[in-house]
């Protein structure tokens, strides 16, 4: 039944930012975009065990062949991995435990209308590189106001090392260096509503913290309230500043910590 709900408030979230669309939509006359004036994009890497990254210390990453349509009439894999393998999403139980679990999630948790924040050329120069609160209010006024309940994505460029060594970015000493959300940033993205009750960070690393938060403090304070995290992102060259929405999918598990996702952008065509 849970499913069920889930699913159907994903239809009514999509519906109602389509309501009014369809030729009214196209022609402009009901002033909202109606489905066909937008595109997907698929913001995830492909689940593949011979190119995922798995984060240090978390379960490997298998897929076996079951049976094949030669030998036993149909196809099947056996999948072993741990629930923020790969592309994947992050329920606000993962760090604290008063926080809900998946299942336990609206579906209104998983929709949400998202912001691109480039910092690439800061990462490029400083792989420890933290988003200020002062870089949020640069790109707030290029680009316009966050919006209240958004998902906030970070692009740092790591998704091209994604399948590399390159990708941990580990120093000499084995510590791993990744950019991220500092913690006054996140604090303020709280404080203001723009990451309000529900409400996401995303990022094309590991983690919306950066790797030298070990105490995962960024996290923490992201995941209380129905908020979550989209982490290891792709494609995300495809993903506009503002305007466009994210849909997030994947295994609901009982009492689920997240799950591997596939993640879809809903982008204006025009």
């Amino acid at each position: 039944m849970r499913r069920r709900s889930m699913l159907a408030g994903v239809a009514t979230a999509v519906g109602g930012m389509f309501a009014g669309g369809g030729a009214a939509g196209a022609s402009g006359r009901s002033g909202r975009l109606g489905l066909a004036d937008y595109r997907l994009v698929n913001l995830a890497h492909v689940n593949d065990p011979d190119r995922t990254n798995v984060y240090p210390g978390d379960p490997a990453f298998t897929l076996t062949t079951v049976t094949t349509v030669p030998e036993h009439g149909f196809y099947l894999q056996y999948v072993q991995q741990g629930e923020h393998t790969g592309t994947h999403w992050g329920a606000p139980s993962h760090f604290n435990d008063d926080q809900p679990h998946a299942d336990e999630l609206d579906a209104e948790d998983l929709f949400l209308p998202a912001v691109k924040i480039d910092v690439r050329e800061q990462a490029a120069r400083d792989a420890d590189f933290e988003v200020s609160v002062a870089d949020l209010l640069r790109w707030e006024k290029r680009h316009g106001r966050i919006p209240n309940e958004a998902a906030v994505v970070l692009w740092t460029g790591w998704e091209e090392r994604w399948g590399t060594p390159a990708f941990f970015n580990f120093d000499a000493d084995g510590l791993m260096h990744q950019p991220g959300f500092s913690l006054e940033a996140v604090r303020w993205l709280v404080d203001t509503g723009r990451l309000g009750r529900r409400g996401a960070l995303g990022t094309d690393t590991f983690s919306p913290e950066s790797a030298l938060d070990s105490e995962y403090r960024v996290s923490k304070l992201l995941y209380r309230e129905h908020r979550i995290s989209l982490e290891v992102l792709a494609n995300l060259a495809e993903l506009p500043e503002q305007g466009a929405h994210v849909l997030v999918g994947g295994t609901v598990n009982r009492r689920g910590s997240g799950s591997p996702a596939s993640i879809y952008a809903f982008v204006p065509k025009r």
